[in-house]
């Protein structure tokens, strides 16, 4: 595999541009051992999250790996009913406990519903205390982001969006958002 190029965030956090996600991959057995080969194949970027409930196999994989925590780009998110500003800042110390590290790369809210803004407020505390090195949103379509970062202190690094061949998202008929 060639080296993954990284992208700079906008608080100068190098992210790599490819990842490798856990989505839908149920069997914590096989989640570890993805992850594992994943990691041995090149990848750099572990993107995980609390509603998949496999953090603690991609956990262990990262701790098993001879790849060095830090050159992990490591990511989960913070799911529904984990919304507002103490349930959201208890549910990643609970996925830093699950993937077994002391700080996570970026962490995003997973959907913009519930009290999204009392979510972000308690991702902009952990950033500020150095447990989040970037916070981010997935699935935010542009009304709902455009209204997140006017009222928030932290600009979000990613908004992270599902797209593929059976999933093809449009914004006013045109192409989807990128942020």
């Amino acid at each position: 595999m060639t080296a993954i190029k990284n992208v700079k965030l906008n608080n100068g956090v190098l992210m790599p541009m490819e990842g490798f996600g856990v989505y839908q991959v149920t069997d914590l057995a096989l989640a570890e051992k993805s992850v594992s080969e994943a990691l041995a194949l090149g990848y750099r970027s572990i993107d995980t999250a609390q509603f998949y409930q496999n953090e603690t196999a991609v956990g262990q994989a990262i701790l098993k790996s001879p790849v060095a925590r830090e050159d992990v780009f490591l990511t989960t998110k913070v799911w529904l009913s984990n919304a507002g500003e103490e349930k959201a800042r208890a549910s990643v110390m609970k996925s830093l406990q699950n993937l077994q590290t002391d700080y996570l790369d970026l962490v995003l809210i997973h959907q913009p519903y519930g009290d999204y803004y009392g979510t972000y407020r308690a991702l902009e505390q952990l950033y500020h205390e150095g447990v989040i090195r970037a916070i981010g949103v997935s699935n935010f379509l542009p009304d709902r982001y455009v209204d997140l970062v006017k009222n928030v202190e932290i600009m979000p690094a990613v908004n992270q969006l599902e797209t593929h061949v059976f999933y093809q998202q449009t914004v006013n008929g045109g192409a989807g958002m990128v942020a």
